[in-house]
């Protein structure tokens, strides 16, 4: 039996996200930002008017974010150690939900804060990128999936039954407000500390390949 693979996402996952991207919103794009759940539709308002920004806006504040202060986000607690010493038992890539032009980047910010590995970028719902990721890794492997949104487990499970579910949330000040994809019936269980979720995965995993 081959090393188990495990397929992470990155942003509120490995890295918190939303808390700088609402401190650089509010500190210097004139955007007052509060967010509830993961509804960045109505999350934006412009300081000056009060109103909602248009969906064009939004698309372009998170991808100046990404391109200018991707180094201001900080691992989620645990994160490095987990990945780490899961890292000693299975196979571990990242599948985040960025345009391919930011793929490098991306590992480059993953690497520096100690999290080496194979990075791989979809803007859109990541079933079918994990069937291409299973496909390349060898898809006779126990697989596990981590993400924090709750409409990724359930593109994952329809297109990849087989393949472990964990939603994990690592920011606590939306952890609360987001879809549960473990009550949802789409994901095998919902953990949002990594100090509980390795020996989860550990066992699920010498689990799936006894």
């Amino acid at each position: 039996m081959k090393r188990p693979l495990i397929i992470s996402d990155c942003d509120e996952v490995l890295l918190h996200m939303v808390s700088h991207f609402k401190q650089w919103l509010e500190a210097s794009q004139g955007v007052n930002f509060h967010l509830e759940g993961h509804n960045f539709a109505e999350a934006m308002r412009w300081k000056s008017t009060g109103k909602i920004l248009e969906p064009a806006d939004i698309w372009k504040m998170l991808g100046r974010f990404f391109d200018t202060e991707m180094d201001t986000q900080t691992p989620v607690p645990g994160a490095v150690d987990a990945i780490n010493k899961l890292s000693e038992h299975a196979d571990v890539v990242v599948l985040t939900n960025l345009v391919d032009e930011r793929r490098e980047k991306r590992a480059e910010q993953l690497a520096r804060v100690g999290l080496p590995a194979p990075v791989y970028t979809t803007p859109g719902p990541k079933g079918p990128p994990l069937q291409s990721i299973l496909a390349e890794h060898g898809a006779d492997r126990p697989a596990l999936f981590i993400d924090d949104l709750a409409q990724h487990h359930e593109s994952v499970r329809d297109v990849a039954p087989d393949v472990l579910r964990l939603h994990m949330c690592g920011e606590p000040t939306i952890a609360s407000g987001i879809t549960c994809a473990y009550e949802a019936g789409t994901a095998d269980a919902r953990i949002d500390r990594w100090d509980e979720a390795v020996p989860w995965i550990m066992e699920q995993l010498e689990r799936k390949a006894a």
